[in-house]
């Protein structure tokens, strides 16, 4: 750009093409929320807990991992990776938004591949990390709970998955909401994994639920985890398209300074804008 210093946020369109830096931040946002998220669940829950010695009770448990692990995503969300990304951190996010007509498909392949490899790349700096800890990515798979029908846990994964896309598209179709984006998000996964974890693990999150399955050797459940969220994501999609609610954005923390590459009725950066040197 010829001129960089006289360029001002404004309303961006889409934009397809290889998009490495967007992309890039995808991967380590989500390898960070595997990592620290999943290291959550170590603490909280697995073999010779120290936390299981001072909380017996595995409700509080269960309310403090999902506080940590939701909170790994809403940091993210707003720190740099966040706001240059997005901060999907979620193939079923990004979904969604492609739906509605505000990403290109170029990016909805770039952010699922970055946001699976990330996962699986947080997957196994943790499996590393704590390799001294038995199961501890055992201890990470999502998996319907004893007496959960297949069926079942897809019914509840999609359902969850479309409350989080609702909460998420409902801010962000307002300017005065959007910023508080990740903050709604912590405490609404914090508390579905407080309260649905024992039925289905709470993953909402495909990439989530594949990085510990594949690290540990798979998981006949998987397939859960990757329909459930998809159809809840894509059923709140199309609902906002028929009752034609427009989002001003696709990123859970928009911030004006940053470029952005998908459709954006808020001021931001061009897409490959970078500040003058």
């Amino acid at each position: 750009m010829a001129d960089d210093a006289a360029v001002e946020p404004a309303p961006q369109p889409m934009v397809g093409g290889v998009h490495l830096g967007e992309w890039g931040c995808e991967y380590l946002g989500t390898a960070v929320l595997l990592l620290c998220g999943l290291s959550a669940v170590a603490l909280d829950f697995g073999p010779g807990s120290p936390v299981a010695d001072a909380i017996p009770s595995a409700s509080v448990r269960r309310l403090l991992t999902g506080l940590l692990f939701a909170g790994t995503g809403a940091l993210v969300a707003v720190s740099p990776l966040g706001r240059r990304s997005g901060g999907h951190l979620n193939p079923a996010v990004t979904l969604a938004f492609w739906a509605t007509g505000r990403v290109h498909h170029h990016d909805l392949g770039g952010y699922v591949a970055a946001q699976l490899a990330g996962a699986l790349t947080g997957t196994a700096v943790f499996a590393l990390l704590w390799r001294d800890t038995a199961s501890a990515v055992a201890h990470g798979i999502t998996r319907p709970g004893p007496g959960t029908a297949p069926l079942l846990a897809v019914t509840v994964e999609a359902l969850m998955t479309a409350l989080l896309v609702t909460t998420i598209f409902t801010l962000l179709s307002s300017a005065r909401t959007a910023r508080w984006t990740p903050l709604a998000v912590w405490l609404l996964v914090a508390t579905l994994v407080w309260r649905v974890a024992p039925t289905t693990g709470t993953s909402l999150n495909p990439a989530r639920s594949l990085g510990p399955a594949a690290v540990d050797g798979g998981s006949p459940s998987l397939w859960v985890y990757a329909v459930g969220p998809a159809v809840g994501a894509l059923a709140v999609a199309l609902l906002w398209r028929s009752i034609r609610l427009r989002l001003l954005t696709t990123k859970l923390f928009h911030d004006p300074h940053y470029p952005t590459v998908m459709e954006s009725d808020l001021p931001a950066m061009p897409a490959g804008w970078s500040p003058p040197r």
